[in-house]
């Protein structure tokens, strides 16, 4: 029978799948899918190399730092040992280092948010922190420092309160005021001291009747508010723009009155959660009260002072009332404000626009419980991690229910994550929509996602070291992806920065295909044999890929790599393998099924975009469920040459026939292998299949 594999967005799945031919994404399963990415589209296209960018001094964690979608104002900040750096994609920043307070254990448990130029990090292990970039390009300048909530000018002082008029001996009625100072950017002070002066009733007060105030002046305020105690409070009774005031019996305005300091996060008391919502800043997860999430004042996320009576913009203190205190693991703002806990996923909202301190409405919306990884958002979508860190989840909104719902993503491929959870991940938007998680134990994996188009696919990465770190940013031409890996080098590790390079373009060259790792492109004027400037790479065997044409069996020494051939252009670095597999073909015929059937594949067709090279492979019995059995495998080559000889193989589009040398198996499939620093990119599959009896 005549099959066709032409949708390969299922991605790596478990082995013990096999049987599970009656799933609907049966046909989309892979055996195997190493260092190969599945596309939205259905086809799979290897992984482009990795770019070296810079050498780092040890390992170190990175944070992306994004002010808007401009290349430009991209960067990582690169978190090691004691100390903060800058990078973009082009290297790393000069004369930018801050001292870093974190070890280096505990960055990747930090929350992070960003509003313009500053970068909030909270810990429960630390202080609440900034990190700001102020100036003007090229000259920025980067500082890090506390958080000092709830800072302000200094209040008024030395308050002076006289009454204006005549007033009979029963007229004992005290006018209490007090006054705040405001900066240029209206943040206002804490109140004076109050001041009293006894006087008349405010109903009471007759023509010629008030009270004149004085203060002292304060540095840096631009005007002054004053307030009269009414029935209690302090009421809001005008503006001073100079250190005096005469209350000709104003109204007090008891729903505008002075701030009293609030701060929930003294003691040591710090949150581990930072997100913005509705213009204000959300903590929450602090050690004394893990269940608990503060916002602050709306549009002063540095403000946690509350006003008495409660004003709408007053900060929000709530508690999760759950039947256990379930530690806040996360805070993503997504319409509503979804707060992950260890033990449920829940939502709040209010029953007007906008949160208040009297309307916070807590609904659960799922019991999974979730990790501490920090969440992100794709489309519609929320992504994150169970409790346990070994499962993947979405959470969307849910018409049917009235609320959120999701599903477990790495359900098919629970080998992939389980025993080795996600340490940090990443989300490139384009190309591709893929999430680029980093495991523990230091494997690389993509998820291709798609929501509205059912789309889940599982990928492994495997590079010649351990991916300790990644991140994301927007660059020119999608989105970057930059990594920190370890590698050996001259029997040491070495830590470096390296760019995953952009998907190999339908207009590209091949002499610009970029296929190998911890590479560089290295260039000439005239024909060399001879390329400087992989001293990084000292001692190395490597790869390259000269003027189009790969190139093996190199070592470099002296920072060096000599060609047997002239070249202009080369990417050089360390060589990575690319290889998949489908699962064995199952199907119910009219004879039954096909379980356990032997089988045999005949004449097999390859569908090929833009593709060079590569190799072939028929799996041997009892291989089933071993994702790493292409390494034993006898692989032979794809007919390809070039149209010219010398010249460099042009990348192929369309079919190419082969035949595998097996006999029938029980469990027979063929593989297809990438070794050599080219690009590769399967459309479909199609193959004979000829039954045999059990």
């Amino acid at each position: 029978m005549r099959v066709v594999f032409r949708n390969f967005t299922g991605g790596e799945v478990t082995p013990t799948l096999s049987a599970r031919y009656d799933l609907k994404k049966a046909g989309t399963f892979l055996q195997c899918c190493r260092n190969f990415i599945p596309n939205l589209h259905g086809d799979i296209e290897r992984r482009p190399g990795m770019r070296f960018v810079a050498q780092l001094d040890g390992p170190a964690v990175l944070l992306p730092f994004q002010f808007n979608t401009e290349p430009e104002n991209t960067y990582v900040l690169i978190f090691s040992a004691g100390r903060i750096r800058v990078a973009s994609p082009s290297g790393i920043v000069a004369g930018v280092e801050l001292a870093s307070p974190y070890a280096l254990a505990h960055v990747y448990g930090l929350s992070i948010a960003q509003v313009g130029d500053v970068v909030y990090l909270a810990h429960k292990n630390y202080a609440l922190r900034k990190i700001t970039r102020s100036g003007t390009a090229p000259n920025y300048q980067w500082s890090i420092r506390e958080v000092a909530l709830n800072h302000s000018i200094a209040a008024p002082t030395g308050l002076a309160v006289s009454w204006k008029g005549e007033k009979e001996d029963s007229d004992t009625y005290t006018l209490n005021y007090v006054v705040t100072a405001l900066d240029a950017d209206g943040v206002e002070s804490l109140p004076s001291a109050v001041k009293g002066v006894t006087g008349k009733f405010p109903t009471d007060w007759v023509v010629g009747n008030s009270v004149s105030l004085s203060w002292t002046a304060v540095a840096g305020a631009v005007e002054y508010n004053v307030y009269r105690e009414s029935a209690g409070y302090y009421g809001f009774i005008g503006v001073a723009r100079k250190t005096s005031f005469s209350d000709q019996n104003y109204e007090a305005d008891t729903s505008l009155t002075p701030k009293e300091d609030w701060n929930p996060f003294t003691g040591g008391n710090h949150p581990a959660t930072v997100a913005f919502h509705q213009q204000r800043m959300v903590l929450g997860g602090t050690k004394n009260d893990p269940a608990s999430f503060f916002m602050s004042r709306t549009g002063d996320y540095e403000n946690f002072r509350k006003s008495r009576p409660l004003q709408d913009d007053a900060p929000v203190e709530y508690m999760l009332a759950s039947g256990s205190i379930d530690e806040i693991k996360w805070i993503a703002s997504f319409g509503d404000l979804l707060i992950g806990t260890s033990g449920a996923e829940y939502k709040a909202t209010s029953s007007g626009a906008a949160i208040t301190p009297k309307d916070v409405q807590i609904s659960v919306q799922s019991y999974w419980g979730s990790s501490a990884l920090a969440p992100m958002i794709i489309g519609q979508s929320v992504m994150h991690c169970q409790r346990s860190g070994s499962h993947v989840r979405d959470l969307f909104y849910s018409w049917e229910s009235d609320g959120y719902a999701g599903n477990d993503l790495s359900l098919l491929a629970p080998q992939l994550v389980e025993g080795c959870g996600i340490r940090q991940w990443c989300f490139q938007q384009s190309p591709g929509s893929n999430i680029w998680a980093v495991r523990e134990d230091g494997v690389l994996l993509s998820l291709t996602y798609m929501k509205e188009q059912n789309v889940y696919g599982w990928s492994r990465h495997v590079t010649r070291g351990k991916v300790l770190s990644a991140a994301a940013i927007s660059g020119a031409e999608g989105d970057v992806v930059l990594l920190v890996v370890e590698r050996e080098v001259a029997g040491e590790a070495a830590y470096f920065l390296e760019m995953l390079s952009p998907r190999f373009a339908e207009a590209a060259a091949i002499e610009d295909a970029f296929f190998v790792d911890c590479g560089r492109t290295l260039e000439s004027a005239r024909p060399v044999e001879e390329f400087a400037g992989l001293g990084h790479l000292e001692g190395c065997d490597v790869v390259a890929l000269a003027d189009g044409s790969p190139v093996e069996g190199l070592k470099v020494s002296d920072g060096k790599i000599v060609l047997p051939f002239a070249a202009r252009k080369v990417q050089a670095g360390l060589n990575y393998v690319s290889a998949l597999a489908p699962m064995p073909l199952e199907t119910d015929t009219q004879a039954g099924s096909t379980l356990g059937k032997r089988r045999a594949y005949g004449k097999c067709s390859l569908r090929l975009f833009r593709s060079v090279g590569g190799r072939y492979a028929a799996s041997r019995a009892g291989d089933l469920f071993n994702a790493d059995a292409w390494q034993g495998l006898e692989a032979y080559d794809l007919p390809f040459g070039p149209a010219v000889w010398g010249e460099a193989c042009q990348p192929f589009s369309g079919d190419v026939e082969i035949t595998l040398p097996s006999g029938q198996d029980a469990d027979a499939t063929v593989w297809i292998i990438q070794d050599r620093p080219v690009p590769f990119r399967l459309v479909a599959l199609m193959a004979d299949v000829d039954f045999g009896e059990n």
